[in-house]
């Protein structure tokens, strides 16, 4: 078994771990890559109040912000 020292620079499999992330795998499908089919329907009237609601809150958070 190697043992890590201080004056040993760390391995980047070594880096990831310590920054608490999993390198990334070879062929792995990024999730902005991925096609997913979502069926909303817009005309729905909770779909509607839903959306006045995100508006209302991100005005607010808009005029707070200045």
């Amino acid at each position: 078994m190697s043992q890590v020292t201080s004056s040993d620079p760390p391995s980047s499999t070594q880096e990831a771990a310590a920054d608490g992330k999993a390198p990334p795998e070879k062929g792995a499908v990024k999730p902005q890559d991925a096609e997913e089919e979502i069926d909303i329907d817009l005309d729905a009237p909770e779909t509607e109040k839903a959306a006045l609601a995100i508006q209302s809150q991100f005005r607010r958070f808009q005029k707070k912000k200045k």
